[in-house]
């Protein structure tokens, strides 16, 4: 019996091995041969990821053909990746990829590393801040206190606690968009919420238009959804988007949906403006293809002269072409699990009769904090914590980075949680692999694109600041010099930091 679950063709294949920049050969640096070179490369794609573990990998003959190298050249990687622990093969079933023993199976996402793996590790993988303490622990007592009514009845609130889909619909009334609490369902997370439009709208096979970047563990969702992804490129810098090719996806694609992040964009920072919004909300409209907006990031503005624009709803007074997707862990904290949808009655109707075959419902007792905190003001207290941790966090960052390596190109974003790091022509992947190494966690740019885009990147996230934002510059300068002169395997051993 074959031991793999799913199949990379050899074309695919030659897209993800052909989107990895060739290392820079330093003074006195030989290429590595062909072989070698074909071997690291499968090897990168499987520690992070974007190749999966248990896949069948293309014939020795296919994928020679399809990398105009000789068999020869294909069957030396093969059997170098067998002997690492990478590959496995057998008789009649073919060959698919491995880790060697010892090794975790690497996440396509972008899960956080586990506490006890932070004294060696710096985790530039996750961009969440800790909890904004005393408001965690002053909402989780307000929830207590008005738990018991609740604690009576049977707890399943298919559609959100009755109580928070008002509060919400309120907090969008209070911004001008008038909303009724019909038009909220309450989710466990953004992710909950965008996974179940997905299902509603975006079956098997259907074409799904995102942002080329776009945050990686969404477009994960997708693909993971069946979902046929067309990207479309961002504009230059933090301009936003580009409605022109925006418009011919649109039109010539027919996509049933389209996710976007229009609030300091995930990874870029970007920020739309009313225009763009107006102009692609009216582009959408006339495509029939349904706009999903992402706001998670919309309330953490980090420079006080910022003008937010007006939400993407806001250019849809009718309610038919926009879905709006907000959450409590981008601005408040990532254990506090609590999404919600802002859609049409009919929609939002749907989707709470779908999710009776997925999760049923959301916490009751993180519903009662999350509706606390909106309550008492707790909410605006705690984010305005957020954004000055953030800003700081984000100048600190940007100031080591800038020190350690003046190569590397960026523009800073005036919100959100992330840098998007153009790396002087190195390898994000390798940089990634370099990292793990020398005790810095960073993700590679092709996590945030599809079939390999954004190899030259990485994503640093405004999650450490002072003293460890230094050291997390200094470790990835050491792992620049790994990629750029080729150096051993074993590169630089990580040193213990507590922050």
């Amino acid at each position: 019996m074959a031991q793999w679950t799913s199949a990379v063709g050899a074309a695919q294949l030659a897209r993800l091995l052909g989107s990895q920049q060739d290392r820079p050969a330093g003074p006195g640096t030989r290429r590595p041969p062909a072989y070698r070179a074909l071997a690291d490369g499968v090897r990168l794609l499987v520690l992070e990821g974007r190749v999966p573990v248990a896949a069948r990998l293309p014939a020795e003959r296919e994928l020679a053909l399809a990398l105009s190298v000789s068999r020869t050249t294909v069957a030396a990687a093969y059997e170098a990746l067998r002997g690492e622990g990478f590959l496995e093969s057998r008789r009649g079933a073919g060959s698919w990829t491995a880790v060697p023993a010892g090794n975790p199976v690497p996440a396509r996402g972008l899960e956080p590393l586990p506490p006890e793996a932070l004294g060696s590790m710096i985790d530039l993988g996750c961009a969440a801040l800790p909890a904004p303490e005393p408001w965690l622990t002053r909402a989780v007592q307000g929830a207590l206190e008005e738990l018991p009514p609740y604690a009576h009845t049977h707890g399943d609130y298919p559609a959100g606690l009755p109580a928070l889909r008002a509060m919400i619909a309120d907090r969008y009334t209070q911004r001008g968009i008038a909303t009724m609490p019909e038009q909220i369902m309450v989710t466990t997370g953004a992710m909950g919420a965008i996974d179940a439009i997905c299902h509603l709208f975006g079956g098997r096979g259907e074409r799904i238009a995102v942002e080329s970047p776009s945050y990686a563990n969404i477009l994960q969702l997708m693909r993971e959804a069946g979902a046929r992804l067309v990207p479309v490129a961002m504009a230059e810098g933090l301009t936003g988007w580009d409605l022109d090719r925006w418009r011919q996806v649109l039109r010539e694609a027919a996509p049933r949906i389209a996710y976007v992040v229009a609030d300091f964009h995930n990874p870029t920072g970007a920020l739309a403006d009313d225009d763009q919004r107006r102009r692609l909300v009216d582009a959408a409209r006339s495509a029939g293809t349904v706009l999903v907006a992402d706001e998670t990031m919309s309330e953490l503005w980090l420079d006080e002269d910022v003008e937010m624009p007006r939400p993407v709803c806001a250019f849809d007074p009718a309610g038919s072409t926009v879905i709006t997707v907000g959450s409590a862990s981008k601005a408040f904290w990532a254990g506090m699990r609590i999404g919600w949808v802002r859609a049409a009655p009919d929609v939002i109707r749907s989707l709470v009769a779908a999710r009776a075959y997925a999760d049923l419902g959301t916490p009751v007792l993180e519903q009662l904090a999350v509706n606390w905190l909106f309550g008492t003001g707790g909410w605006e207290e705690a984010v305005e914590l957020r954004r000055a941790q953030a800003r700081q966090n984000r100048d600190e960052l940007v100031g080591a980075v800038r020190r350690e390596l003046p190569g590397w190109e960026f523009e800073v974003p005036r919100g959100g949680l992330t840098l998007w790091v153009r790396t002087g022509g190195l390898s994000g992947s390798r940089l990634a692999e370099a990292g793990e190494r020398v005790g810095v966690r960073v993700p590679s740019g092709p996590r945030f694109g599809v079939d390999g885009a954004f190899e030259g990147y990485v994503r640093l996230p405004f999650t450490v600041g002072g003293a460890v934002a230094e050291e997390a510059a200094v470790r990835l300068a050491a792992a620049a010099r790994i990629v750029e002169t080729g150096g051993p395997s074993g590169g630089e051993a990580p040193r213990t930091f507590v922050a």
